[in-house]
């Protein structure tokens, strides 16, 4: 048996690297690579997950430390060599990347132990007693019946009093003990269809024999990547869904990767009548009981589908045959944390790792995955409809935030006893208030930011680090003046505006941000109330354009389009194409048709024109032979580099830093430039743009490390982003 565990200890700060070696005693012989240990380290008991073993140390075995206990559960060896990968691929350290794959609640000791309960359960002297007639009273024979005909009970849930529990177990009647109660997730079901299997078109046929084969493959993992590239309603959940049932017929796991699960509550849904309980869910806003419960289920094999955001890429299941990447275009797959991983990435190379295959679908697919995998086409919707028209408004002569034919249109809705999905991708009332006196503009006092107005909470906020005041009603900058202007409009002001010219008890509308919305069910109860309405008007953000069913919508309408569009961003083309086609997408999938309505003030947009008229691959074929021209993904690789600091010059000080240390390597260093203050901290931040990842990454994990331990940089926050979205 091995006699050294080499651990990394799980701690945040980057000048720790380990693996440290540990003597291993009789009494953990079963410790494996992905324990979890509790291990003493610098006068600290912390928690270390094992790496690899061996049989000897570099040191005397009397100067090596005992671990001083192991977790129950540990994690696959296969996540362990993910994590270490991912720190080495996102700059980051390996505490930071393993901590991403224990089990809830492990790093800080709070592992969710499983939850026991008091149950009661007919003993066979209970049968008899309830066949013979024994003697009973009226509370004691309807129990024992209810545990004939239900089974066991928990005892909170049962109609006698415990006093009277106990009296039946003391005449042998009844068994009482502890069990393990699971905590299951609730979930909302939206678009519900039955569990049965419906029989697919040839091109959905034919993709899922792509996918078969690729299960079944013997060849090179570097070639199982597969996009689904289908049109919005051709069908693609259905491959989905077949295809983890041939993986399941193979004794092989699935996760199936979605943006934000309180936005795709169908998918879940959907997967849940198909498979039952062998679908697990895994995100953030499940409580700690539930996530661990689901966790466990999933470590042992109970459950063998897992569905979640971007960390479900990390549930613990094993063998994976597997893997499916649902709406792939979305940005929330990139993690804001370090380490910033691309859940996409990730999901490539666990694939890689395990022999699973990797299925991305998308109707909007990213340039990167068009370039880089094969392409399964479903260009026609499962019914026949065709995609509905779209229509785009020129704004840049019309006064009022709603367009003439749109109002026109949503009041057709109306008369029709129909639905509209309406998106505005800004939240609030509106987007500043300024003094029309002396120009003043309320600020957020810790970001170099304009506070947004939200009317119906009296307060104006900071959408990036929440702070909030009070509504000013007067020029508090030493004017006084009362005359105080409200600038843009956001959700809020539209949902006022529509509730005013359209809305009715017939004909309600729907707002869906993460202002309107509380709670991990508020979301799916919001897109379920609009599912089961007869009629009425869904307005959000960009929420309510990710992947959602609705039959009944016959309008689509974007408001704002070009918004994005004006963001300093070389995908910003990309994401307005994806925004307006997506959004169309959820118009015209019932009999009764449907159309789209775009708002621009750029209408010659090409981004823009592509989406009216459905045509991706030219927009595809576009925005490739653009980005290679300008050597951006994905012919070639970005890193951006951000230093921060409470002090001012601090972080561009170390911004210079970095940037010197790069620069003798074969990469275009672009800056250090000044980003604007955020949480009270200075920012400035390079970008690195090279033609090979590898060496890229190398050099800036190597010039921040080293920058990072100089005692001048000392407070500065570095934060590496391979690849920034």
């Amino acid at each position: 048996m091995p006699r050294i565990a080499k651990v990394e200890p799980l701690t945040q700060t980057r000048a720790v690297r380990g693996p440290f070696d540990y003597l291993l005693t009789n009494g953990l012989s079963r410790v494996d690579v992905g324990s979890v240990l509790t291990v003493p380290f610098g006068g600290r008991r912390v928690r270390g997950v094992v790496v690899g073993l061996a049989q000897e140390s570099e040191l005397a075995p009397e100067r090596l430390a005992t671990p001083l206990s192991a977790l129950e559960l540990g994690v696959p060896a296969g996540l362990v060599s993910l994590a270490l990968w991912m720190a080495d691929q996102y700059c980051s350290t390996p505490a930071r990347a393993l901590a991403l794959v224990l089990p809830p609640g492990a790093a800080d000791g709070r592992t969710g132990a499983p939850k026991t309960a008091l149950v009661a359960e007919l003993t066979p002297a209970g049968v008899e007693a309830l066949s013979n007639g024994a003697r009973l009273t009226q509370g004691q024979r309807a129990m024992l019946d209810l545990l004939r005909r239900d089974g066991p009970l928990p005892a909170a849930a049962a109609p006698l009093a415990h006093a009277g529990l106990r009296r039946l177990a003391g005449r042998g009647l009844i068994a009482l003990g502890a069990r393990v109660q699971e905590r299951r997730p609730s979930t909302t079901a939206v678009g519900a269809r039955g569990a049965a299997t419906p029989r697919l078109t040839g091109a959905q046929a034919s993709a899922l024999q792509a996918v078969v084969e690729r299960l079944d493959s013997a060849s090179a993992q570097s070639s199982r990547g597969l996009l689904l590239h289908g049109v919005t309603g051709s069908g693609k959940t259905e491959v989905y869904l077949q295809a983890t049932a041939a993986a399941l017929e193979r004794e092989l796991g699935t996760i199936v990767l979605v943006p934000e699960i309180a936005l795709t509550p169908q998918i879940v849904t959907r997967f849940q009548e198909r498979f039952g309980d062998t679908v697990a869910v895994l995100h953030s806003q499940l409580g700690a009981g539930e996530r661990a419960d689901e966790w466990r289920r999933l470590r042992r094999g109970e459950a063998r589908v897992c569905i979640g955001p971007r960390s479900a890429v990390f549930a613990p299941i094993d063998p994976l045959g597997l893997i499916v990447i649902d709406e792939e275009h979305d940005q929330s797959y990139k993690h804001e944390g370090d380490p910033r991983y691309d859940a996409r990435c990730v999901a490539a190379q666990r694939a890689a790792q395990s022999g699973a295959v990797l299925l991305a679908g998308s109707a909007t697919p990213r340039p990167e995955s068009v370039h880089t995998l094969r392409r399964l086409r479903l260009d026609e919707r499962v019914d026949g409809r065709p995609l509905p028209p779209v229509r785009v408004l020129d704004m840049r002569a019309c006064p009022t935030l709603l367009h003439p034919d749109t109002r026109a249109a949503l009041a057709d809705v109306r008369r029709a006893r129909a639905k509209a999905i309406v998106l505005l991708n800004r939240r609030g009332w509106s987007n500043f208030l300024s003094c029309r006196s002396c120009g003043h503009v309320w600020e957020c006092p810790d970001c170099d930011v304009t506070l947004v107005l939200h009317r119906a909470a009296a307060q104006l906020r900071c959408h990036h680090c929440g702070h909030r005041r009070a509504l000013p009603t007067r020029c508090d900058e030493g004017c006084g003046s009362v005359a105080v202007a409200r600038h843009g409009t956001g959700t809020e002001r539209l949902e006022s505006e529509l509730i005013e010219g359209l809305g009715s008890p017939d004909f309600p509308i729907f707002r869906l941000d993460s202002d309107s919305v509380s709670g991990k069910d508020g979301i799916a109860a919001v897109l379920a109330e609009f599912d089961a309405a007869p009629a009425g008007v869904l307005l959000g953000t960009q929420m309510v354009a990710k992947g959602h069913d609705f039959p009944d919508v016959t309008l689509g309408v974007v408001l704002d389009a070009d918004a994005t569009l004006r963001f300093p961003d070389f995908r910003a083309e990309e994401r307005t194409f994806a925004m307006i086609a997506q959004l169309a997408g959820r118009a015209g999938r019932g009999p009764g048709g449907g159309r789209v309505l775009v708002q621009t003030t750029a209408p010659e947009a090409p981004s823009i024109g592509h989406a009216a008229r459905h045509h991706a691959d030219r927009f595809l074929e576009g925005e490739l032979a653009r980005r290679a021209a300008l050597r951006y993904p994905p012919f070639g690789e970005l890193i951006r580099v951000v230093c921060s600091s409470p002090s001012p010059g601090a972080a561009l000080a170390a911004a210079e830093a970095v940037g010197e240390r790069i620069a003798p390597s074969p990469v275009d260093v672009l800056g250090p430039a000044p980003l604007f203050r955020l949480r009270g901290r200075e920012r400035a931040q390079l970008v690195i743009k090279a033609p090979e990842r590898a060496p890229a990454v190398r050099a800036v994990g190597a010039a921040v490390d080293a920058v990072a331990r100089r005692r001048a940089h000392r407070g500065v926050a570095f934060s590496v982003d391979v690849d920034p979205q």
